[in-house]
């Protein structure tokens, strides 16, 4: 299939595909007579694979050690895994992170309702900005 169906297909755009490709993530395509690009049903997979990927948080650095090599190898089951392991860590790192941040935010909030009966919104706001300074 040319480009420019592969690109309808996988949702993507020609130039993030030929990017794909110099970036060593789609196996070498053939080059028709006319310097057309003619990529096969498995690069369609493959591009599957990567948008996948990425939405789990690979980087294309990472997937670039994951995706089969241009001579025949395949992928490699402890490789593959050691990667998928490395990134549940890594996301459920972020996730405790992301859980602090939110914890703060609405700390923050709470403090802000809490306003005084009669506290201006200025006053209010140094009042919670002491409090940020110097907490209990």
């Amino acid at each position: 299939m040319r480009i420019g169906e592969l690109a309808e297909l996988s949702g993507l755009n020609a130039s993030r595909i030929r990017y794909y490709e110099a970036q060593g993530l789609i196996q070498t395509v053939q080059r028709q007579g006319n310097g057309y690009r003619h990529y096969s049903a498995q690069a369609l997979n493959t591009l599957q694979i990567i948008q996948c990927a990425q939405m789990a948080g690979f980087s294309l650095e990472e997937l670039k050690k994951l995706m089969p090599g241009r001579t025949g190898e395949g992928l490699k089951h402890e490789v593959l895994m050691e990667a998928l392991l490395r990134k549940i860590a890594q996301i459920e790192e972020m996730q405790q992170h992301l859980a602090g941040s939110k914890a703060k935010l609405l700390g923050l909030i709470e403090n802000i309702q809490a306003r005084p009966d009669g506290m201006s919104c200025d006053e209010n706001a140094e009042r919670v900005l002491a409090a940020l300074q110097h907490p209990l």
